[in-house]
């Protein structure tokens, strides 16, 4: 199959053999692509190298065989974002989270148009646990894993003043504090949750619980398994 001037946004490239690199792409039309560039490390192909960089917007060409589509020529469309600290972090964050969970080869328009909201939202550096927060609700929403934040599993409004787990399959589930169990582990508030619902910004605390919430929720579906990235942010945070 060939693949003819394609907008993608670059999610990771690594180095392969002497002269080429491994890609993923998260693409308009195709969702998440593998795709081998040969011959990158010539002075001819400096621009090439530089358009296949994390972040970075482009428009591709290839010919799909087999898991891998071989690269035949690559252009960027705008300046990747200029991201340091925490906001790197944020964006290599976003970046394993899609090749985590986005399955090859799906098209997933919704999650490419998500994408670059949370890519133009960490270039405008807006506040970084908010931004991704929604990102992570996007994501959720758009691979057909998301649940209604208004209601509780039981189908009760949500209470701003309770607390709720988040059950990956069936959503919100109203913790009933017992003696000696702290109601506030792996649970977010109400008022967090009613937040998220209505796109809106809530106060530290409340977006403190949505973090550790969603993260339940996200290592359901990785299968468990986490990411590099929160190792590098608890590790940030023991430093700090």
């Amino acid at each position: 199959m060939r693949i003819d001037d394609e907008p993608a946004f670059v999610l990771h490239a690594r180095s392969w053999r002497e002269t080429s690199l491994l890609v993923e792409v998260l693409s308009e039309q195709h969702g998440r692509l593998g795709l081998l560039a040969r011959g990158v490390s010539s002075p001819r192909s400096q621009a090439l190298r530089a358009a296949l960089q994390p972040l970075q917007w482009i428009r591709f060409s290839a010919v799909q065989r087999g898991e891998l589509a071989q690269l035949r020529g690559a252009e960027a469309l705008d300046a990747a974002p200029r991201l340091n600290g925490d906001a790197m972090l944020a964006g290599f964050y976003v970046n394993e989270l899609v090749m985590r969970l986005a399955p090859r080869q799906d098209p997933l328009p919704d999650l490419y148009d998500h994408y670059a909201q949370v890519r133009q939202r960490l270039a405008a550096a807006e506040p970084l646990a908010w931004t991704l927060r929604r990102f992570e609700r996007d994501l959720l929403e758009a691979l057909g894993f998301g649940f209604d934040l208004a209601h509780g599993n039981d189908g009760e409004a949500i209470d701003p003043a309770a607390r709720y787990e988040l059950d990956p399959l069936e959503g919100p589930r109203r913790l009933l504090s017992e003696r000696g169990v702290d109601p506030r582990r792996g649970t977010a508030t109400g008022s967090a949750l009613l937040a998220l619902a209505g796109d809106v910004a809530p106060g530290a605390e409340d977006l403190a619980s949505l973090r550790r919430g969603m993260r339940a929720v996200l290592l359901h579906h990785l299968g468990g398994r986490g990411l590099k990235s929160w190792e590098m942010l608890e590790d940030l945070a023991r430093r700090r």
